[in-house]
């Protein structure tokens, strides 16, 4: 699956009403930019805590699927925690997800979000279920 796939696969979907926009697709690694705008703030103007989860959970979702089979299995977000290290009140954050555990029935991922100055926003490890697809 290429960038252009996952893209139009988001659309209408949370990942294209926040303005996520893959930037790098690799087994094992997936990176992302979302920008910080109205979609993405909270009521007092910063990034909201959930649009980080939101995004680190997409990527992460799209890095789990690129290293299953498709045609016998699905993957689902099973657990996910987040360290908001930076607040943000505009700009572009990116989010590299770099998997850390593959096992049969799981993967657990790591994503650091960043700012355009490299400096860290948030930390989240997210795990990933992967189930037989039912017939």
């Amino acid at each position: 699956m290429d960038k252009e796939k996952v893209q139009e696969l988001a659309k209408n979907t949370l990942h294209d009403s926040l303005g996520i926009e893959i930037t790098s697709l690799e087994e094992g690694r997936v990176t992302a930019t979302m920008p910080v705008d109205g979609r993405t703030k909270q009521p007092f103007g910063y990034l909201h805590g959930g649009a980080s989860v939101a995004l680190a959970e997409t990527v992460a979702s799209i890095g789990a699927v690129l290293m299953i089979d498709l045609d016998k299995e699905i993957c689902f977000g099973l657990e996910i925690n987040a360290n908001h290290i930076r607040s943000m009140r505009d700009g572009i954050v990116t989010a590299v997800a770099e998997v850390v555990h593959r096992g049969k029935s799981t993967m657990v991922w790591d994503i650091r979000i960043r700012d355009e100055q490299e400096s860290l926003v948030c930390i989240s490890r997210c795990t990933i279920a992967i189930v037989p697809k039912q017939s």
